[in-house]
């Protein structure tokens, strides 16, 4: 866990002056809250019964036939309520806003799994609920801004900059520093200022906790490697950190786009390097002049210039390593997901499955691979077909 926010040379609170008064006080409740027991019950039971945890751990018999190879494990998040991880961490901050007196919720979002849990939990509270949204991410998932809508929350479309989440987190934190006397706002990755990557990656603890005692149960032993897709890095640090103090190989896959070239993929550890981005200093893809670089990936939701700042320290320390996974190879995982074992991966997921598959052929039959099944697919099938017919 981060001390004072800070992730190594990692982290910290890179905030305007307007904003350093509400982080400060949001630090000082979540602190408070996460060693409330009766806050702790009250998430718990909120995930059991709401989100519907725990989720399940699904061996993909014909995917590891297919890779002759290890047994690949999905986790399966996609099956939670909305349909994706991002449910865990809303909760979580929707409670927190609830005991901190707050009435009013605002996020981001870029592939729109993060706003529909945020409108969701909104509507099962009571909060007015603002969702901010790339207009390029809104073409791209407009399932899922139907239903937002449908839940009641305003989606407030951004034009600035590249139309995407970057742009999203840019007017949600404008829309904070102004209403923060009672509005919350729900980041949704572990990314951004103090408190927020120690906080949200807390909320989806749950996840690495349940996989490594589903394998331990089942399989009697630990998987030999775990392999997770990184925007922000939510879903990744969540399944990953209860697998640190363990001998098990940490796999993060970054959106490795159209090709190497800046501007066509998402890939921070691949050409990015160190700066500052949301308030938080981590790797971030850079032009020449420091200016943020444009980025590219079929998957909206990793289609961010910067990565959260654990996932930065963790890899200087080697224990993650991060590779990165191409549009077509994770439409290809994304086809033979849904083909071979009738599940249909979010795109995000799918660049994970994509290198689990490549893994996998390294690996013994008798060794065990877990991928962690960030959502489901329904919200690309558009998408996937409108590429699919060029």
């Amino acid at each position: 866990m981060a001390d004072r926010g800070r992730f190594g040379p990692y982290g910290g609170s890179f905030a305007p002056e307007t904003l350093m008064a509400p982080l400060t006080r949001l630090a000082a409740a979540f602190s408070e809250a996460r060693k409330d027991a009766r806050f702790r019950a009250e998430f718990d039971a909120a995930l059991r019964d709401y989100a519907g945890r725990p989720t399940p751990l699904f061996l993909a018999a014909r995917l590891s036939e297919d890779a002759g190879g290890a047994k690949i494990l999905f986790k399966r998040e996609d099956l939670l309520h909305t349909g994706a991880h991002k449910i865990n961490n809303a909760i979580g901050q929707a409670l927190l806003a609830r005991r901190m007196g707050k009435t009013r919720l605002i996020a981001e979002t870029g592939a729109g799994q993060h706003g529909v849990a945020t409108a969701t939990v909104a509507a099962w509270l009571g909060f007015d609920c603002v969702v901010y949204m790339g207009s390029e991410d809104t073409r791209r998932q407009a399932v899922n801004v139907a239903r937002m809508r449908r839940l009641g929350a305003e989606v407030r479309e951004v034009e600035a900059g590249s139309k995407t989440l970057k742009d999203a987190i840019n007017e949600a934190m404008r829309d904070w520093s102004e209403s923060s006397a009672t509005t919350h706002y729900v980041l949704g990755s572990a990314l951004g200022p103090h408190p927020y990557p120690s906080m949200v990656a807390w909320f989806h603890r749950a996840i690495g906790r349940e996989a490594r005692a589903q394998c331990l149960r089942r399989w009697k032993k630990l998987p030999k490697a775990v392999v997770a897709c990184v925007g922000g890095g939510s879903n990744a640090i969540g399944i990953f950190q209860a697998f640190l103090r363990d001998r098990v190989g940490l796999w993060g896959v970054e959106a490795g786009g159209r090709g190497p070239a800046l501007g066509d993929h998402a890939a921070r550890f691949a050409g990015g390097r160190i700066g500052i981005l949301h308030g938080t200093r981590t790797w971030v893809l850079q032009d020449p002049e420091g200016q943020i670089a444009p980025t590219h990936s079929v998957s909206a939701g990793l289609d961010y210039p910067a990565v959260g700042p654990q996932h930065a320290a963790l890899r200087e320390a080697r224990r993650v390593r991060y590779v990165s996974i191409g549009d077509a190879e994770a439409l290809a995982a994304f086809d033979a997901t849904t083909r071979r074992e009738g599940i249909v991966p979010a795109l995000e997921s799918a660049h994970a499955i994509a290198f689990a598959l490549r893994l996998a052929r390294s690996l013994r039959k008798r060794d065990l691979l877990l991928v962690n099944l960030s959502g489901r697919g329904d919200k690309d099938l558009a998408e996937v077909e409108r590429l699919e017919s060029e």
